[in-house]
């Protein structure tokens, strides 16, 4: 019996098809299926409000699922929906600081990890979203041109300033 939680029995293109006709049943188990990977993703991106940027991405899945013409581009299309809602309901809803990074891998340092989020807590919140996307998703300066709907020059110029404030606070950290 095939279940959602076996990524090798779980194919995504039938129960698209189905949840885009107005299968209700169909489009729950979509939703329930990719509930855990928009979480991750909202998680660096809007820190403290990840839970509700998580629930705005997945009702703008809902509500944009039928226009989505091609099932091989479902998960593509799902990062750049979350992120874009995570991106706007971390605009609208953060005036504070961030809470944590994403874990790194294991065999990092975990002191390194608690300077991270020190250094990026400090940083404006369009630098923390802008390094976000580049070091945590791999975006290029087009994605996150698009994602964020920025000129890419506007984008170079922030991950430029963004990288620059995070080496002087790094240093800053060290010294």
């Amino acid at each position: 019996m095939r279940t959602l939680n076996d990524p090798c029995a779980f194919t995504v293109t039938p129960l698209l098809r189905r949840a885009q006709a107005g299968d209700r049943q169909a489009m729950n188990d979509l939703l329930l299926h990719i509930a855990p990977y928009v979480g991750r993703l909202c998680l660096p991106i809007a820190h403290g409000h990840s839970s509700d940027a998580a629930q705005e991405a997945m009702l703008a899945i809902y509500r944009g699922i039928r226009g989505l013409r091609e099932p091989a581009a479902f998960y593509g299309w799902v990062r750049a929906v979350t992120v874009r809602e995570a991106i706007r309901t971390s605009k609208r809803l953060s005036q504070g600081s961030a809470d944590d990074l994403p874990d790194v891998a294991q065999d990092a340092n975990p002191l390194d990890t608690v300077h991270i989020s020190d250094v990026m807590d400090r940083l404006p919140d369009q630098h923390r979203q802008i390094l976000t996307l580049r070091a945590v998703y791999g975006m290029n300066e087009q994605e996150m041109a698009a994602t964020l709907s920025l000129p890419v020059g506007t984008v170079r110029s922030r991950l430029h300033r963004a990288r620059r404030n995070f080496q002087d606070a790094w240093h800053q950290r060290a010294a």
